[in-house]
C-alpha cells in the first residue's frame, strides 16, 4: 500500500470511528428525547459513515498506477468518490427537510408536538465539539495529501457540526420556551437540511467539473504559460489544454522554437519544461508537449 493511500485510510478511519460513536448516541438521544432535529442529525451522521466507506473503497482503486486500460491512471475514481459523497449528502439533506416539513404541517393543524428532552440537547452539544475537531483534522490532512475525496469528506464532517448547531438551537429553544415552542425542533431540522443542500451542491459542482474534463482555473493556466515562457529559446505557447485527474493534473501544449534547432536541443528544452512543471504541480503531472518551428 502506498504511503499516501495509507494516510488517507488513517484519516478516514479516524472520522469513521467518531461517526459510529456519535451516530449511536444521537439515535438513542433522538428516541429517548423525542427530538425530530436530533433524529435528522443522527441520519446525517449515518450518511457520514456511509461516505467514509465510499472514500475508503474508491481511494484504494484511484491509487492504482496506469495500466493498459487506463493510460492516465485511475485518479478519476477519487473524483467519483467525491461525487458520491456529495450525492449522499444531498439525499440526506432532502430527507431531513421533508421530515421536518411534515412535522411542521402537523403543528400547523393544531396538534401538539412532543417536547424534546435534555438528552437530545446534550447529544447536539457534544456532536458540535467532536465533529468540528474531526473536520479540522480531516481537512488539514486532505489538503496536505492533495485528496479531493478527503477534503470533500471533511466538509461532510463540518456540515454535521453545523447541523448539530441548528439542532441545539431548536432543541434548546423548545426546552426553555415551553410547549408552545416545540415547533422550533422541526423548524431547526429544516434549516439544517437547507444548509446541507448548499454544501452538497458545491461538492457536486466541483466533482462534475472534473468528471466532464473542465479546464483548470484561469490563474493556474496563466501560471503554466509563465513557466513555459520562462525557458529560453521557447515562444508562443498555444493550444494549451489542462484538466484534473484525481489529485494529479494533465497539461498539453504546443510550443514554438527556431526551425534550425536540432532534435536533441528541442528534446532537451521539452525535458526542461516538463521538469519545471512537475516541480510546481507534482511529479505525477502528465505533460505532453508538441514542438513547432517559429513562423517565418
Amino acid at each position: 500500500m502506498e504511503e499516501r493511500e495509507r494516510k488517507i485510510y488513517k484519516v478516514t478511519l479516524v472520522g469513521s470511528a467518531g461517526n459510529v460513536a456519535l451516530m449511536a448516541f444521537k439515535f438513542v438521544a433522538a428516541v429517548l428525547g423525542h427530538s425530530a432535529a436530533m433524529m435528522a442529525d443522527a441520519v446525517h451522521s449515518l450518511s457520514d459513515f456511509v461516505t467514509d466507506i465510499i472514500v475508503i473503497l474508491f481511494v484504494r482503486v484511484s491509487s492504482k498506477p496506469q495500466d493498459e486500460s487506463h493510460d492516465y491512471g485511475h485518479g478519476k475514481y477519487e473524483t467519483l468518490a467525491s461525487f458520491f459523497v456529495g450525492l449522499g449528502l444531498l439525499a440526506a439533506a432532502v430527507g431531513i427537510i421533508v421530515s421536518g416539513a411534515a412535522k411542521f404541517a402537523v403543528w400547523l393543524r393544531g396538534e401538539q408536538l412532543p417536547a424534546p428532552g435534555r438528552l437530545a440537547l446534550w447529544a447536539a452539544l457534544i456532536s458540535i465539539l467532536v465533529k468540528e475537531l474531526i473536520y479540522r483534522y480531516t481537512v488539514r490532512e486532505g489538503r496536505r495529501l492533495d485528496s479531493q475525496a478527503v477534503v470533500a469528506n471533511a466538509w461532510h464532517h463540518r456540515s454535521d457540526a453545523l447541523s448539530s448547531i441548528g439542532a441545539a438551537i431548536g432543541i434548546g429553544g423548545a426546552i426553555l420556551l415551553g410547549d408552545r415552542w416545540t415547533v422550533l425542533d422541526p423548524l431547526a431540522s429544516i434549516v439544517v437540511g437547507a444548509m446541507l443542500v448548499k454544501v452538497s451542491v458545491e461538492l457536486l459542482r466541483g466533482s462534475m467539473n472534473e468528471l466532464t474534463e473542465c479546464s483548470l482555473p484561469a490563474e493556474t493556466v496563466g501560471e503554466i504559460e509563465g513557466i513555459i515562457k520562462s525557458c529560453p529559446d521557447v515562444c508562443e505557447p498555444h493550444n494549451l489544454r489542462t484538466r484534473k485527474i484525481g489529485n494529479r493534473i494533465a497539461i498539453e501544449a504546443h510550443i514554438r522554437m527556431d526551425g534550425s534547432t536540432t532534435l536533441n536541443e528541442a528534446h532537451d528544452r521539452a525535458t526542461d519544461i516538463e521538469r519545471l512543471l512537475k516541480e510546481r504541480f507534482g511529479q505525477q503531472t502528465h505533460v505532453t508537449l508538441h514542438m513547432e518551428p517559429t513562423k517565418q
